[in-house]
């Protein structure tokens, strides 16, 4: 028998191998989802949006800066919260609290670039925090938020991936 039927015989055709192939593509994707990049910009033990609770912008109205007793990691990075309570909250619904485009500035990554924000420019849109790198910037962002948060969705799988 030749190799070419004995690899036939055994499913190693070329279609055998695409399905193979493809078969992977989903647990690849989905492993890539859960790495996206996280910001912890000017933070050397890998602390999320400059230590600011990321659940009091839901629950308080605003930014509060986090505090390392109440902390926990998530998604490679550390993030802090102001109580206890925003913790739990935290751990019980990630996705729930989690600001668009890992903590970076919105406006940013629909430029193209990953860039640090300002905890003080901030939006919830549709249920989504919104951080930009100053107050300026968010003005500009607001005009047209719309605009912006379709190119920065289509930018942040790239830019999320990036070394």
């Amino acid at each position: 028998m030749n190799m070419l039927a004995r690899r036939n015989r055994k499913g190693l055709n070329r279609r055998g191998l695409l399905l193979r192939a493809l078969a992977v593509i989903p647990a690849t994707a989905a492993a890539a989802a859960k790495a996206h990049r996280v910001n912890t910009l000017g933070s050397p033990d890998g602390v999320a949006i400059g230590g600011y609770d990321p659940v009091a912008y839901f629950r308080d109205g605003g930014p509060r800066l986090g505090k390392p007793e109440f902390s926990l990691r998530h998604g490679g990075a550390t993030w802090h919260f102001a109580s206890a309570e925003h913790k739990a909250l935290f751990a019980a619904d990630p996705e729930r609290y989690l600001p668009a485009y890992g903590g970076f500035c919105a406006y940013g990554t629909s430029r193209g670039y990953l860039v640090k924000i300002e905890p003080e420019a901030w939006s919830i849109v549709d249920g989504k925090l919104y951080l930009n790198y100053d107050l300026g910037v968010r003005t500009t962002w607001l005009r047209d938020r719309a605009k912006y948060i379709g190119r920065a969705d289509r930018n942040w799988p790239r830019l999320s991936t990036m070394p």
